[in-house]
């Protein structure tokens, strides 16, 4: 106790640096949780990256469609990324980041698609910016934006 009182400013960061990580922790396990309940609810519903051809008088409308998210990384994980950087091999933490980003993009564009009465998208493409004020300083990255888009397209029922 008497190392804690003494050392108060230390260990006022190593509490908020556990409470950080805990927080950061939850958010991304619930978002997952989120995006595994949706992409099962959004099993059946098609995308692909190719062309799609159809016969004629099959397609009874077709529209662009888009879904879009920015997803920040948290702090600690941010400072395990840095540490990772120094000694080289794969920054998990930016893995997950940008998992959960496109992930979560193309359920948005799938669920626009589905509200406007499509049952499929074709030629489905991302797009990537690390965004935020660290993202222009020595390769940092603050949050990462990823905007998934493609034609989506609403047959005729047969």
């Amino acid at each position: 106790m008497e190392f804690v009182i003494n050392h108060l400013d230390l260990s006022l960061f190593a509490m908020l640096v556990t409470l950080g990580y805990a927080a950061g922790s939850y958010a991304e396990r619930k978002h997952y949780a989120s995006i595994l309940r949706r992409e099962r609810e959004q099993l059946q519903f098609q995308v692909m990256t190719a062309e799609a051809y159809f016969s004629e008088g099959r397609v009874k409308d077709t529209f662009l469609v888009a879904g879009s998210v920015v997803i920040s990384i948290d702090y600690f994980k941010r400072l395990l990324a840095m540490l990772r950087n120094i000694f080289g091999g794969r920054v998990k933490a930016y893995e997950s980041l940008v998992d959960r980003a496109r992930r979560e993009a193309i359920l948005r564009m799938k669920e626009q698609a589905t509200a406007r009465g499509a049952q499929m998208v074709v030629n489905l493409r991302l797009e990537t910016a690390a965004i935020g004020n660290a993202a222009n300083r020595r390769n940092r990255i603050g949050s990462i934006e990823v905007l998934a888009y493609g034609t989506a397209v609403a047959l005729h029922p047969q």
